[in-house]
């Protein structure tokens, strides 16, 4: 019985290996839908409109959670998106909340938090903490509504 040697494929023996590919970091990204209904104070609804927040070239403001002891779950993931989102904390790649344009995070918004498998859950911003909700199905463009104060 012979053995395989612990190459990579295509490699000749007794060729050095080739270096360890870098491994990207676990992440959880976090977008924020912000609820443009007058009423929205009390809270979200399925059918109430929607914004994402957006960069001023109208790109996805994508707030990115490196996976670790402080941010071990979808939920701790869109506690730390509010906490950006209202002018408490930066992401994990320094990005602040654009308090210029956009109005800070509140009850009513929707929080959608993609984790490192790939998973997605949509978290109901409420005033004491984050419940599931399905994805959003009203979801408008911002330079439509424009959701930088509240009505």
């Amino acid at each position: 019985m012979t053995s395989k040697p612990d190459t990579c494929p295509g490699l000749a023996l007794g060729t050095a290996q080739p270096p360890a590919l870098a491994v990207a970091p676990s992440v959880y990204s976090a977008v924020v839908y912000l609820n443009t209904d007058p009423d929205s104070f009390d809270g979200f609804q399925l059918r109430l409109p929607l914004v994402a927040a957006t960069h001023p070239d109208g790109g996805l403001l994508r707030l990115v959670f490196h996976a670790g002891d402080r941010i071990d779950c979808h939920e701790a993931a869109a506690a730390a998106a509010f906490a950006v989102g209202t002018y408490w904390r930066t992401d994990d790649h320094g990005r602040q909340w654009p308090r210029d344009r956009l109005r800070a995070v509140c009850p009513g918004d929707v929080i959608k938090v993609t984790g490192p498998d790939h998973w997605i859950r949509h978290f109901r911003v409420d005033h004491y903490d984050f419940y599931p909700v399905p994805e959003p199905t009203t979801v408008l463009g911002l330079p439509a509504l424009g959701a930088t104060i509240r009505p």
